[in-house]
């Protein structure tokens, strides 16, 4: 229950500044939120350009959008369990995703994308294309992740069956990731990893 709490008030604090901070470099003086009506079922998520996705795990799906991206040059679309995220503006396009059955990311360009929670999974797949960078707590029986060119991942948490790909260029901060069985397998000897301990 106190986990709970905590997970709601730096979920609101997030929220809160994320608000202020849109507040204040927007032009009007309104906020804009945009919240997606028709998402359901979404297993994966494809994030493309200059955004940065705050996910959670939720009883529901629910995608909310903290900018006009109408008028950001910004894409968001729900597809067959796909949700596809894009937007070229100089300002990242600020986005909020509860998702109950994630399975997949692939995110590419300048995207980030943080968790709120642990992301809890039987299967994750993350790709990381370009300078793509994830914050993440999981907790997955099976997760793989896979960093390619400058990409960067921060990961914390829990998982039992773990598959780590990196570039020589990228960086792979994976200390605090409890993995029982992991493989690893480095595309060249120049990348940038923090040894993780087997258990």
């Amino acid at each position: 229950m106190k986990t709970l709490i905590l997970t709601i008030a730096i979920l609101f604090t997030t929220m809160l500044g994320i608000s202020q901070a849109t507040y204040a470099a927007g032009v009007s003086n309104t906020e804009e939120i945009t919240t997606l009506a028709v998402v359901s079922n979404i297993s994966e998520i494809e994030i493309h350009g200059n955004v940065e996705l705050y996910l959670s795990d939720g009883a529901a799906d629910q995608v909310k959008v903290y900018n006009n991206y109408y008028s950001d040059n910004a894409f968001v679309q729900d597809q067959n369990g796909v949700l596809r995220i894009t937007s070229y503006s100089t300002q990242k396009l600020k986005i909020w995703v509860t998702a109950s059955q994630l399975q997949k990311l692939s995110i590419y360009d300048n995207a980030e994308v943080r968790s709120f929670g642990k992301l809890s999974a039987i299967d994750l797949d993350v790709k990381l294309y370009n300078n793509a960078a994830v914050k993440l707590n999981v907790d997955a029986y099976t997760a793989s992740i896979t960093l390619n060119d400058s990409a960067k991942a921060d990961l914390t948490g829990d998982v039992t069956e773990g598959s780590l790909r990196y570039d020589q260029s990228s960086f792979l901060n994976h200390s605090a990731l409890n993995v029982s069985h992991i493989t690893k397998t480095e595309n060249f000897n120049m990348g940038t990893i923090n040894e993780l301990s087997t258990i």
